[in-house]
């Protein structure tokens, strides 16, 4: 058999994601409003042939926060649209949340986006979380989360047969007679619990058919409707076991759901610190751990523990927490903290380090064989199809994958040499969607 192949996007964020990336002399920080510095993020991203460039998205920004370090700067698919200029084969993918964007207006957008970038457009379906989002889109909270899904399950459904309505072959373009056969376009007349939408759309169908779909869900309902609608999914996963459990279990789902799991990759993030030894790699998230506000992260350290850190030494051991059945707190978070602590033993300054760059992604440091090893063994072991490149500071950790990591995937057959395809359902290996029935 030959081996596995890997995919790789791009999340593109900020400085990087380690949060105090910025703080760095010679951080890229004071660009982030510059498109230049982004297509030349993605021009990196597109010498090393990775899938696609990512980008998420937020619908409110604090006031107070944004002190702590960038956020958003752009509409993601405004600047995707941007980006589909200054690069050539690279797939692009963007945020859009079911619960603030009307089905008509996205589809618009997805179908607009992917003819401009001649079929290369991906769209991430959130249901979003704040309540500061939701002030920004006259709410005074958050719906519930079932509501929020039974919003997205059916956002999704419009938007594709939306996407589907205009069939591009109805373009006839008789100069003597008609522009478009109208009787193949399909009016949806869709009445809805949450949306009411005549249709068709005004944009004729894309060339992927449909924008790749990908979906982030970790709840129960999150995971559901990745089976259900998913063609990639992003996912988060401390270690090996635990992506191991995760894409076994929606796996499971997809098939479940009538669908090839084969068919669906699943990618969680992945932060890299790449040096020509193991001690450089080192230094490098050293240094990025010693930038950090060391009040600011005890305090969010404490927050997630719901312990006392004002007075944890930083370069000593984290103190003993309690088990996590005895935790009373959000567990998620917190059962990632135990598991770094007790495969790490990491001092509290490597602790916040970790949580800071990352937060429960996966995190390799070392050389480009050993981390390219450390790849293929999730691969080989089922603990991914690919992985949500999370760069911890930008460009310099994106430019040290793609020169240094990417080599050795190329050279163990698990990376490709050139693109095969122009467009993202290409570089996934997907097909053209049939149309949704009218």
């Amino acid at each position: 058999m030959s081996p596995k192949p890997a995919h790789f996007n791009l999340f593109l964020h900020g400085a990087g994601h380690h949060k105090a990336a910025w703080r760095a002399p010679d951080s890229s920080a004071d660009q982030l409003a510059d498109l230049g510095w982004y297509e030349e993020i993605a021009r990196i991203a597109e010498r090393g042939l990775l899938d696609a460039v990512f980008l998420a998205d937020g619908q409110s920004i604090s006031i107070t926060g944004v002190e702590d370090g960038p956020m958003w700067h752009f509409e993601p698919l405004t600047l995707l649209t941007a980006l589909s200029r200054a690069t050539e084969r690279i797939g692009l993918v963007s945020t859009v949340s079911a619960t603030f964007y009307a089905p008509f207006h996205a589809a618009r957008l997805l179908a607009s986006l992917d003819r401009i970038s001649g079929g290369r457009l991906g769209w991430n379906v959130v249901t979003s979380m704040f309540d500061a989002e939701a002030q920004n889109h006259g709410m005074e909270a958050m719906p519930p989360h079932a509501v929020r899904y039974g919003r997205a399950e059916e956002f999704v459904d419009v938007v594709t047969r939306l996407l589907d309505s205009w069939p591009e072959d109805s373009l006839v373009v008789e100069r003597d007679g008609r522009y478009v056969d109208g009787s193949r376009l399909a009016s949806l007349e869709h009445a809805g619990e949450h949306f009411a939408v005549r249709g068709p759309l005004n944009v004729p169908r894309p060339p992927q058919g449909r924008p790749v779909l990908f979906q982030a869900g970790s709840s129960e309902q999150g995971r559901d409707l990745a089976a259900r609608r998913a063609e990639a999914i992003y996912a988060v996963a401390y270690d090996l076991a635990a992506g191991q459990a995760y894409r076994s279990d929606v796996r499971a789902r997809i098939a479940a759901a009538g669908r090839d799991p084969d068919s669906v990759a699943v990618m969680p993030g992945l932060v890299t610190y790449v040096g020509s030894t193991m001690a450089e790699a080192r230094e490098k998230q050293a240094a990025l751990d010693e930038l950090l506000p060391v009040e600011d992260s005890l305090r969010q350290l404490a927050v997630f523990t719901q312990q006392d850190t004002s007075d944890w030494e930083l370069d000593a051991p984290v103190p003993e927490l309690p088990p996590l059945e005895a935790f009373t707190g959000p567990q998620g978070r917190y059962a990632t903290i135990l598991r770094i602590i007790e495969s790490e033993r990491p001092t509290v300054r490597q602790l916040l380090g970790r949580l800071a760059a990352g937060g429960g992604h996966c995190t390799m440091v070392g050389t480009p064989e050993s981390v390219a090893d450390e790849i293929e063994r999730w691969l080989d072991r089922g603990g991914a199809d690919g992985f949500n490149l999370m760069p911890p500071a930008l460009p310099a950790s994106l430019e040290d994958f793609v020169d240094q990591v990417v080599p050795e995937l190329q050279r163990s057959g698990r990376f490709r040499t050139a693109y095969g395809a122009t467009t993202l359902r290409g570089h996934l290996g997907l097909e053209v969607p049939e149309p949704a029935s009218r």
